[in-house]
């Protein structure tokens, strides 16, 4: 019984100085990674939303938009950046898109996923969301990936083009009840 005590003790005073040390090190490391999450976030929406001026944030629907920010060019209103939320194969992703006040779709671009490397990671790569630029105004927005011209683009990652398609249209749609407000 000694022994055991002996050994519990030994046990919980490393476990207490690893947890100090790990409560040091996220104490040093959270402002930096989030200037980096900050930095990467901006730059982004310079990439999907050239040369237009981004506003202040706002909430969104609390279901698939987290958030929307204004675009103007010459003090009006030409658009709006939205954080999505949607569903693949590996879990919830988030991606920000800009979108035109009609509701079509600027650019697009994987913020976090844990879909499968080679197949759903494909939606990180700038090719992978130029497939829909341009969608969601008057031109609908593929359901599936066999309402591509190319189907074998999106090969063996359905799940995950299905759950980008489903968020971009939920953010065409909240564009179009905002309009140019």
């Amino acid at each position: 019984m000694k022994q055991y005590l002996k050994v519990s003790g030994i046990l919980f005073a490393i476990c207490a100085v690893a947890a100090i040390c790990l409560g040091f090190v996220n104490e040093v490391t959270a402002p930096q990674i989030a200037a980096i999450h900050k930095a990467q976030t901006e730059a982004a929406y310079q990439q999907i939303a050239p040369g237009l001026t981004i506003g202040e944030q706002r909430d969104g629907d609390g279901a698939v938009v987290s958030y929307n920010i204004p675009l103007t060019k010459d003090g009006k209103i030409s658009g709006y950046i939205l954080s999505l939320t949607g569903g693949g194969y590996g879990g919830s992703f988030t991606l920000v898109a800009a979108y035109n006040t009609d509701g079509s779709v600027m650019g697009a671009k994987m913020m976090g996923n844990s879909e499968t490397a080679g197949l759903g990671k494909k939606s990180e790569e700038s090719w992978y969301m130029k497939m829909f630029e341009g969608l969601g105004g008057d031109k609908p927005l593929p359901k599936t990936k066999n309402d591509l011209e190319n189907p074998d683009l999106v090969s063996g990652a359905s799940i995950t083009f299905g759950g980008v398609s489903k968020a971009l249209k939920a953010g065409s749609d909240f564009v179009r009840s905002l309009g140019g407000k």
